[in-house]
């Protein structure tokens, strides 16, 4: 039990460090397209590869640990204390619920359905990308409502804004995860057992 511990807080470590990583780079690459924050990233994998393994609590930890490095470490566009927490902290660990599917995902692993767990997979990588959609929405509505263009509602600027690279992140999420599983499938399965508790 003790070592499915010391697995567990390896793999947050490791996987919310490279969550970082991939987040940073897009954020310099597409930083002139979403001014106001955001990128298409494939930054979520890792967080989604833990919920996926561990759970609810794995994707919601290295979510929040996700969100709380670009914080501290500088790279956050933060204009309120409650957009900040919205768009950092809230959006981030609702990645996790992703983890709703892990159960599932893995039993069709070790049955041989690849057809239901690429299912599950996506499902779970929709949810977990809606919720942090939903979450960016209201905070880009309340906050950044500002620079919609003359006329716009702020409610569909802030769809649109969010979409736009929200949609494109979610199916290249979905496509990495289903390519790295499927090359190892295994390695999902001997995990630690799925919890679903916070």
């Amino acid at each position: 039990m003790k070592q499915k511990q010391t697995l567990f807080l390896v793999e947050i470590a490791v996987f919310s460090a490279l969550a970082y990583l991939l987040d940073l780079f897009s954020g310099f690459l597409f930083s002139r397209i979403w001014p106001q924050g955001g990128s298409v990233s494939i930054a979520m994998v890792p967080v989604f590869l833990m919920a996926f393994r561990w759970g609810i609590k794995g994707g919601a930890i290295t979510g929040l640990l996700l969100g709380l490095l670009q914080f501290i470490l500088g790279f956050s566009q933060i204009y309120h204390p409650v957009q900040g927490f919205i768009d950092y902290v809230v959006a981030f660990t609702i990645l996790g619920a992703a983890g709703i599917f892990a159960r599932q995902i893995k039993e069709n692993i070790q049955n041989g359905e690849k057809k239901k767990w690429i299912g599950f997979i996506i499902a779970g990588t929709f949810i977990g990308s809606l919720l942090r959609f939903v979450a960016h929405f209201f905070s880009g509505w309340i906050f950044f409502g500002v620079w919609a263009p003359e006329g716009q509602p702020a409610w569909l600027y802030s769809i649109i804004y969010n979409g736009t690279y929200m949609i494109p992140s979610m199916i290249l999420s979905a496509i990495i995860i289903i390519l790295v599983i499927g090359y190892a499938p295994s390695r999902m399965v001997k995990s630690a057992p799925v919890s679903n508790r916070l």
